[in-house]
């Protein structure tokens, strides 16, 4: 699905560029109470910047500041580097340390999200080292899974930890592999739990293709026919019920979305519930169909259908990007070809590029104050 364009090149781009590469001395700074206290909705973004610069970074922390509670980092498993431990040293780790000082410094929590999957495309991994076997079976990869896991529990001590993203993509592509990563995600959580109690554990479920919305995947299924099943398959040992939704990918016509379109959770059930990805362009590209009141009537849905149950709300964007900035460093990544599909979601901020904002902003900030 390119809507996961977005998250995995911009992490591409975006790796060691938070504080130039190496962690700031000192101690991390200690936020004097976590937004996660008061058992309200936890409102927040990804930490994508308009621009691909350091100062760009700076600014959009300091802006996100002003709207959210919290920032999602989704983390690519660093494999070679914890394939035999844990207390490894990790230039990843340090570019992880870098956003999280970066987050706390300006009073933002931090959701981590462990994705061992390649963004651009869920029915395979990303980077795995030449050799190993793209397998939740292989021992490698189980090990580095856990120890990286493990390794962001120790340095962070997480309140919620997703350990894999649109996982159901995997599991309708590959489902002779998926009783693995089940066993994984089972055998993960219970070490978690041990390590860190009060830790929230979820992984995320892609609602369109969820719902079978997305005809290309739904392998004959009928539209709406939840595979409740998908998300059951990991009860009990899951503590929240996440999801990540982009309407415009399943549904006919912009600004059109259901009155019910995301309430079957609620009867589904009791626990809490989360939007760990999402969002609607404001611009319509006769590809993408988007527009301003599509993205307000985007988050009334949420809010209005499901908004009292939710634990975290993630919008993917808080403003949009420049594409041209990001151009050159997609193609030292090896991603040239994917620059135009990138430029589907560069209107997909709550603001635009320069941080004006756009209608649903305002809608956003009410949410938020008046929960």
């Amino acid at each position: 699905m390119k809507t996961r364009l977005v998250a995995a090149l911009l992490v591409l781009v975006l790796a060691g560029l938070a504080c130039g590469g190496s962690a700031p001395p000192g101690p991390i700074p200690t936020l004097s109470r976590s937004p996660f206290e008061s058992g309200q909705t936890a409102y927040g973004f990804f930490p994508t910047p308009p621009e691909l610069s350091t100062q760009s970074v700076l600014d959009t922390y300091k802006a996100i500041a002003q709207h959210a509670d919290v920032v999602l980092l989704q983390e690519a498993i660093p494999w070679s580097d914890f394939s035999q431990g844990s207390q490894t040293s990790s230039k990843a780790m340090t570019d992880i340390e870098n956003q999280y000082r970066l987050a706390h410094q300006n009073g933002l929590e931090v959701i981590f999200v462990v994705d061992p999957l390649n963004g651009l495309d869920r029915r395979e991994f990303a980077g795995l080292p030449s050799g190993w076997k793209a397998s939740f079976a292989n021992p490698q990869v189980r090990s580095a899974f856990t120890n990286f896991t493990l390794r962001i529990v120790r340095e962070f001590r997480p309140h919620y930890l997703g350990l894999g993203s649109e996982i159901n993509t995997y599991q309708d592509t590959h489902p002779e592999d998926y009783p693995n990563y089940l066993s994984l995600y089972r055998s993960v959580y219970d070490l978690v739990k041990a390590q860190s109690p009060d830790t929230q554990v979820f992984v995320t479920f892609q609602w369109e293709e969820l719902n079978n919305l997305i005809q290309a995947l739904a392998a004959g299924r009928k539209p709406y026919q939840t595979n409740w099943n998908q998300i059951e398959a990991f009860e009990p040992k899951l503590d929240v019920w996440a999801i990540s939704t982009y309407p415009w990918v399943g549904l006919p016509g912009a600004g059109v979305i259901p009155a019910d379109y995301y309430a079957p959770l609620l009867g589904r059930t009791a626990k809490p519930l989360a939007v760990a990805e999402g969002g609607i362009p404001t611009q319509d590209n006769g590809v993408v169909k988007g527009s301003t009141q599509y993205q307000v009537e985007y988050l009334n849905a949420i809010h209005t259908q499901i908004g009292s149950r939710l634990a975290f709300w993630i919008y993917l964007l808080f403003s949009d990007f420049n594409l041209a900035s990001y151009a050159p460093a997609l193609i030292l990544q090896g991603h040239a070809g994917d620059i135009g599909t990138l430029g589907w979601f560069d209107a997909l901020g709550l603001a635009k590029s320069d941080r004006t904002p756009k209608p649903a902003l305002a809608v956003w900030d009410q949410f938020r104050e008046n929960r």
